[in-house]
C-alpha cells in the first residue's frame, strides 16, 4: 500500500456528536481532543510521517463566548498533554497560525512544546490554532514586503518559504470528518494537488480503521499534479 507522507485533517463534528448523545457541545470537544492521540498513534504505526490538524480557525472566535472560552482552556491544557506524548513517542510538534491572539500562558506552553520536541525525529505533528489560510497568506505577503522583496523575486517557492508551513511538505491527503465538503479556509495554497477524503463520521468517533479506509481511498486515486496521464500506447510511441 502507498502510504501518504503528509495527511492533513479537519477535525469536524465534535459538537454535533455530543448533541447526538444528549451531551453539551464542550463534551464533544473534550472527547475530540482525546481522540487526537489515538489517530496520531495509528498514523505513526501506518508509516505516515506528517500529520497536520485544524484545531481552531480564525473564524471560530465568532462562536458563543462560553464555547470559545472552553476551547481555549482545552487547548491550553492540551499543550501539556501533547508535551508528554511528544516525549513518550519521539514526536516533533509545531503550532501554526497567528498565535498573538492567544493568552500568554498558552503561548508559553506552545513555545515549551516546540522547544522540547524540536530534535525528535518520529512523527511530525502540526496543530493549526487561530489559523486561517487567507490570514496566513496576508501575513506572508506583508513579511515579504517588510523584507524588501522585489516583484521579480516573487516565485511559488518564495511564497511557500514565507508560509507557516515552510518546514512541511504539501499534504498528500486531506481528511475532513462529519460530512462537510469544504476547505473552510484551511491550507488553501498547500492543498493545490492534494487528494480529498470526506467522511460522515464525526471526529470523536473517527477510528484507526477509518484512517485506514481513508488511506485505502488515497491508493485508488491517480495523482497527476495538473498533468495528463499517458496511456500505455502513448508511452510506446
Amino acid at each position: 500500500m502507498n502510504i501518504p507522507r503528509h495527511v492533513a485533517i479537519i477535525l469536524d463534528g465534535n459538537g454535533r456528536w455530543a448533541k447526538s448523545k444528549g451531551m453539551p457541545r464542550n463534551y464533544g470537544h473534550v472527547q475530540g481532543a482525546k481522540n487526537i492521540e489515538n489517530i496520531l498513534s495509528a498514523a505513526h504505526d501506518m508509516g505516515i510521517r506528517y500529520v497536520t490538524m485544524y484545531a481552531f480557525s480564525t473564524e471560530n472566535w465568532n462562536r458563543p463566548k462560553d464555547e470559545v472560552d472552553a476551547l481555549m482552556s482545552l487547548l491550553h491544557s492540551y499543550m501539556k498533554t501533547c508535551l508528554r506524548t511528544a516525549k513518550k513517542n519521539n514526536m516533533k510538534c509545531r503550532v501554526i497560525g497567528d498565535l498573538t491572539r492567544l493568552d500568554e500562558g498558552t503561548q508559553k506552553r506552545i513555545r515549551q512544546l516546540e522547544e522540547a520536541s524540536r530534535d525528535y525525529d518520529g512523527l511530525n505533528f502540526t496543530i493549526a490554532i487561530n489559523y486561517g489560510s487567507r490570514d496566513e497568506i496576508v501575513r506572508a505577503v506583508r513579511q515579504m514586503i517588510g523584507d524588501g522583496r522585489k516583484p521579480e523575486e516573487i516565485t511559488e517557492e518564495l511564497i511557500s518559504a514565507y508560509l507557516d508551513t515552510k518546514e512541511l511538505p504539501d499534504p498528500d491527503l486531506l481528511i475532513r470528518t462529519s460530512g462537510e465538503m469544504r476547505l473552510s479556509n484551511y491550507l488553501l495554497w498547500q492543498l493545490a494537488y492534494t487528494e480529498f477524503y470526506f467522511t460522515d463520521i464525526p471526529w470523536p468517533a473517527f477510528s484507526s480503521r477509518d484512517l485506514e479506509d481513508a488511506v485505502a481511498y488515497y491508493n485508488q486515486r491517480e495523482r497527476r499534479f495538473g498533468g495528463v496521464q499517458k496511456s500505455e500506447e502513448d508511452t510506446n510511441v
